[in-house]
């Protein structure tokens, strides 16, 4: 299985580019991944909420393969435990899935038709978080969650 992080802008921050990087090579020991970065949306100041919404749906639904399954970093999604979340990740590769694409969408969330493509939801937290640190949030987790299925030190760490 490969798992790619579909992510609406680039990240502004530096010290936040740095963790995410540190983060993906650890990440890549354990399965393959990719960190891909659909650019800003121009002349937002003259688009609607909604419009906006359209507009970066239909760029997350054009980076699709159809045997993708898409899961959506949402604040209504389910919620796990770092254990309970490598238990998800163990279940996605017994079922001998090709890609799980994982989405952060922009600042006012997904289009209607995002949500009708997705195969579930996930929150990170019930606090609200910068899409850049969402970022940071789901390659850890994705990490710790590969480092406790193979029943390594850095989860209790």
């Amino acid at each position: 299985m490969k798992i790619k992080l579909l992510v609406i802008g680039k990240t502004d921050h530096k010290s936040l580019h740095q963790l995410i990087d540190e983060y993906q090579d650890r990440l890549k020991h354990y399965i393959k991944f990719e960190l891909e970065v659909i650019p800003d949306i121009k002349n937002v100041k003259n688009l609607s909420e909604l419009q906006q919404k359209q507009k970066e749906g239909a760029l997350i639904l054009s980076r699709l393969q159809t045997t993708d399954h898409l899961i959506l970093l949402d604040d209504k999604g389910t919620h796990f435990t770092s254990v309970a979340f490598s238990e998800y990740l163990q279940k996605k590769m017994n079922a001998g899935m090709k890609q799980l694409v994982l989405v952060v969408g922009g600042p006012y969330g997904f289009s209607d038709a995002v949500y009708e493509k997705s195969n579930g939801k996930i929150s990170v937290s019930k606090m609200t978080f910068s899409h850049q640190m969402i970022r940071l949030f789901i390659i850890e987790q994705l990490y710790r969650g590969f480092t406790i299925l193979r029943n390594e030190p850095y989860h209790h760490a």
